[in-house]
């Protein structure tokens, strides 16, 4: 089964509910590095995908 495309939106909801999670200490210690990592590569999609767009937007802009 093909995995669906995370959006930016969810991915930067997620990060919010894991620092919010931390911050409350709502986080067990046995999960925490688990939770880090994956705040991590959601931070890097997010990333990405900004790039992504930035360049899409600018080549719209040039081809004008």
């Amino acid at each position: 089964m093909p995995k669906k495309k995370m959006s930016y939106e969810s991915a930067l909801y997620e990060v919010n509910d894991i620092v919010n999670d931390i911050e409350n200490e709502d986080v067990n210690v046995d999960v925490l590095l688990e939770k880090v990592k994956r705040a991590s590569y959601l931070l890097k999609y997010c990333k990405e995908k900004l790039k992504t767009t930035e360049k899409e937007v600018e080549k719209i802009f040039e081809s004008e």
